[in-house]
């Protein structure tokens, strides 16, 4: 009696743990397919330039992106490199993969001679961050046209 009751319990034991390991496995499996299922973001271009402006003449430009990854695209945040220039953009609003996005960049024209600033995206691609560039060549008033003097 004593040796029925081992063995039932011994094989109770292993079709039990056995059951365990092939969930917990089936289970890492699907976190980590999950985990390569990541959206990539890619622009049609990274860098603007509005060539000769006039000081505080408002500029706009709008970068257009792709997600070609296989996971919803989110865009958290988008910060620039001055309170001068300033993102709008999609926040936290899923991208399918596949589908268009735009980030609109407003610059109100301040400063003078070159000027460049960066836009810091900030999404949830295996980066985590894309950098976006403008730049200007930003003529002072009643400094007249820029340019070699004849």
């Amino acid at each position: 009696m004593k040796r029925i009751f081992l063995t039932v319990s011994i094989i109770s034991v292993l079709v039990l743990s056995s059951c365990k390991e092939k969930a917990s496995s089936k289970i890492a499996a699907e976190r980590d397919a999950a985990a390569k299922s990541l959206p990539v973001m890619e622009f049609d271009k990274v860098e603007h330039d509005f060539g000769s402006i006039d000081q505080n003449a408002p500029q706009e430009t709008i970068f257009t992106f792709t997600n070609t990854g296989d996971a919803p695209l989110i865009i958290t945040d988008a910060k620039s490199s001055c309170g001068c220039t300033i993102p709008e953009y999609p926040k936290n609003t899923p991208i399918a993969p596949g589908e268009k996005g735009e980030l609109l960049v407003k610059f109100n024209g301040s400063g003078q001679n070159q000027v460049t600033k960066t836009i810091t995206v900030t999404a949830n691609t295996s980066k985590g961050s894309e950098t976006l560039r403008i730049k200007a060549f930003v003529t002072p008033k009643g400094a007249g046209p820029v340019g070699p003097v004849k």
